[in-house]
This record gives C-alpha cells, sequence and structure tokens, in this order.
C-alpha cells in the first residue's frame, strides 16, 4: 500500500479543514513547495494535492503553486484535483506535469464526460468520491446530493474508471480515526478499482487496518502537519503491513 501525503491549497497556502469546512481552516505554511521537498526527502513517491479554490469556484486557481512544487520535487508524482471540470482543464493539468488527475464534481454532474476523459487518459484519470453521511458531496464539500456514495463508485468502475479516491468528510481533518467499515465495504462490494482512502487517517494502527483491508493507497494529511506520525514510519508501516 502507498502512503500519499497531500497538500491542500487555499489562497496558496498549504492548509487542512475541518470536516471539509472552509470557514474552520488552519494554515501550516504559505510555500507549498517546501512541504514537497520534505515530503520526497521523506521517501514520498506520490503527492495528493486538491486546490480547494477551484473545487469551490469550479475553475483551477492554484496552478502556479502546483508548477512551483513539481519543480521542488521532481522525482514524486502528483495527482491533482479542485475545479476540474472540463477538459481544457485537464488537459492543461497534464502539459504542466501532473501525473494524474482527480475528476470530483465533473464526474458526477457529466457522467459522459467522466467516460471520455477515462477513455482518453486510462489510469492518469481517477475519481473522487466524498461522502458525508454516504451520500456524494461536490462543490468542494459545499453541496450534499442524495446519490449513495458506493453505488457511485461502482458506476465509475463500470464506465472504466481504474482509481477511486474516497473521502469521509466527517472524519477528515478531525484526527479520530478514518471509516474502517466504508473501506471493507467497497473492497467487497466494488471489485475491480484501486481504492485510495482518505479523511481521518491518524495512527500507524489506521494504516496497518487499511493495507489489511487491501487498499491500493493511504492520503495522510493533518497527521503529518501535526506531528502524530511522521511519514516515514507511516511508509514502514504500510510496507510491513
Amino acid at each position: 500500500m502507498l502512503v500519499i501525503p497531500a497538500i491542500d491549497l487555499l489562497g496558496g497556502n498549504v492548509v487542512r479543514l475541518y470536516q471539509g469546512d472552509y470557514k474552520k481552516s488552519r494554515v501550516f505554511g504559505n510555500d507549498p513547495a517546501a512541504f514537497a521537498r520534505q515530503f520526497s526527502e521523506a521517501g514520498a513517491e506520490w503527492l495528493h494535492i486538491v486546490d480547494l479554490d477551484g473545487a469551490r469556484e469550479g475553475i483551477p486557481r492554484n496552478l502556479e503553486a502546483v508548477k512551483k512544487i513539481i519543480e521542488a520535487a521532481p522525482s514524486v508524482k502528483i495527482e491533482l484535483g479542485g475545479g476540474l471540470r472540463d477538459e481544457e482543464a485537464v488537459r492543461r493539468c497534464f502539459e504542466l506535469g501532473v501525473e494524474r488527475v482527480i475528476l470530483g464534481t465533473a464526474a458526477l454532474r457529466d457522467r459522459d464526460f467522466a467516460k471520455r476523459m477515462t477513455v482518453e487518459f486510462g489510469e492518469r484519470l481517477a475519481v473522487g468520491v466524498d461522502a458525508r453521511r454516504g451520500r456524494v458531496s461536490v462543490e468542494g464539500w459545499l453541496s450534499d446530493t442524495d446519490v449513495d456514495s458506493v453505488a457511485f463508485c461502482g458506476e465509475m468502475r463500470d464506465i472504466g474508471v481504474a482509481h477511486i479516491i474516497y473521502t469521509d468528510i466527517s472524519k477528515d481533518g478531525v484526527g479520530t480515526g478514518t471509516n474502517l467499515s466504508v473501506y471493507r465495504r467497497l473492497s467487497k462490494e466494488v471489485e475491480g478499482i484501486f481504492f485510495t482512502a482518505a479523511g481521518g487517517i491518524s495512527s500507524l494502527s489506521d494504516i496497518k487496518a487499511l493495507g489489511d483491508i487491501g487498499v491500493y493507497a493511504a492520503i495522510l494529511g493533518s497527521a503529518l502537519y501535526t506531528g502524530a506520525v511522521t511519514l516515514k514510519e507511516a511508509i514502514e508501516t504500510a510496507l510491513n503491513s
């Protein structure tokens, strides 16, 4: 299992949100590239970047910061989401040097678009499924829908999506542990997908448990920034689970 550090960008700053609430953001620094270098030196193979401004506004807003991250950590692969809702935005990210683009709102609102992008880009295209109380949330977690999140994962698999990043919003930024039960359910009910777990992963025991379930990757955010775990020990735990 991969361990992937998260860099969430808001107004050019590195932040963490509490349960997806933009009004409850905590700033950890104003130099995203410095964090990228630090994570690279600690052994990260991938970085998970979210353009929170883009997610809220519907168009990318932090691509200059993403460019600096890529330049600062050239050996690390970047996956990027937030505000990528048309083909032009997707292509722009790939041209910038992003390895994998994440569709969220666009995948839910326009299944045909998600399918076209999947056919064209294959495993370089992922879908982010953000769930609140088992329902998909969109537009930077600001709008809830009545779409069942697990069923939606199945829909995405059926159109050819290989990678899904599933986040339980209620756990995100809280530090009380992740929703292991939903990942067990996904592994049984939606086979054939590389699932990445996100939201509330706050301890080495969470990482070990996710590895035992068989998820493809685990995204670490607040736990790294607060020092609850180090990236090196998280990677070691994942390798040994």
